[in-house]
């Protein structure tokens, strides 16, 4: 019976790769997106305006303290009451922008935090202005603190992209649940599953194992 259920597997190999680039391509998307709205708020964190520094904090607060369910429940579901009707695609990339960028912000803002308040002072004696001495002097000094805990933040969010068959995305997990119901071997089913993620992920793992050891240096 195990031969057998194997040998469907193989023959539905082709499904699960059409589901591997599903999440490829959610997750690739994903963290572009994450990337830049993740920075342009952890810049704002960490500024010095009270007011967007709350509501950017606020933010934060909301996408890092409520389930990535709950976020594409609310996206998918309760955006159409208030006018914006989404289909499953843009709707999961929605949801993966509001969590994702949130953890980048607090990874960006820490990271500009760690910068000695002397690199300010010395960027604007030189005549810098303030978005000058941020893009020229503080960002590059702390992306040495800011890159390992990035990539490792990627590896999260490439794993979080199977929460989004939820709304019937079909990516990796989707495929697996459907699959499953026609091969009733579900170890088998979701250990491919499992290896495939883990191909997409593994060589972030070492990116972010090779960077730590590099900024150390």
């Amino acid at each position: 019976m195990m031969a057998f259920y194997f040998s469907r597997l193989v023959e539905i190999f082709p499904f699960f790769l059409t589901g591997l680039w599903m999440t490829t391509k959610v997750a690739f998307i994903s963290l572009i997106t994450c990337t830049l709205i993740g920075f342009i708020l952890g810049m704002i964190r960490a500024s010095n305006n009270v007011l967007l520094k709350r509501l950017v904090g606020i933010y934060v607060a909301f996408a890092r303290g409520t389930p990535f369910v709950v976020q594409i429940f609310i996206v998918f579901f309760i955006f159409p009451e208030w006018g914006l009707q989404l289909e499953a695609f843009p709707a999961a990339l929605l949801a993966m922008a509001i969590m994702g960028s949130a953890f980048v912000c607090e990874i960006v803002a820490s990271g500009i935090n760690s910068i000695p308040k002397g690199q300010w002072e010395s960027a604007a004696s030189s005549g810098l202005s303030k978005m000058q001495q941020l893009r020229l002097v503080i960002l590059p000094q702390s992306m040495k603190v800011i890159v390992p805990p990035l990539v490792g933040q990627y590896v999260l969010l490439i794993k979080d992209t199977s929460v989004v068959s939820v709304i019937g995305v079909m990516e990796l997990t989707r495929v697996g649940w459907v699959t499953v119901v026609r091969i009733p071997e579900g170890l088998m089913v979701f250990a491919l599953v499992g290896v495939l993620y883990f191909s997409i992920s593994y060589p972030l793992i070492l990116l972010s194992n090779y960077l730590e050891r590099r900024m150390a240096i």
